[in-house]
């Protein structure tokens, strides 16, 4: 897979290892996803359309041509959650 999908795939794994269907239920996190989507939170519900997207605009000329949004996206908010807050005095 490209490095565009990298940061939302990421965030789906943390999303899903943190669920209660993987912690609580004790299902494999590809089982969640498959069987049990209705019982994952809204964020990795979110973040599975977005991995979905990311996917498909990977193989959309277009999208190949002016760059995935998808994965650019998630990679700014991946950086911007990695920065320290900064204080204002």
């Amino acid at each position: 897979m490209s490095s565009s999908c990298d940061a939302v795939s990421s965030a789906l794994k943390a999303c899903l290892l943190q669920s209660d269907c993987v912690v609580k239920q004790g299902y494999l996190p590809s089982q969640c996803l498959k069987e049990h989507i209705n019982e994952l939170p809204e964020e990795c519900q979110s973040l599975r359309k977005a991995m979905f997207e990311c996917k498909r605009n990977m193989l959309d000329m277009r999208k190949r041509f002016r760059g995935n949004t998808v994965g650019m996206d998630a990679a700014k908010l991946r950086d911007q959650q990695a920065a320290p807050p900064s204080s204002e005095s």
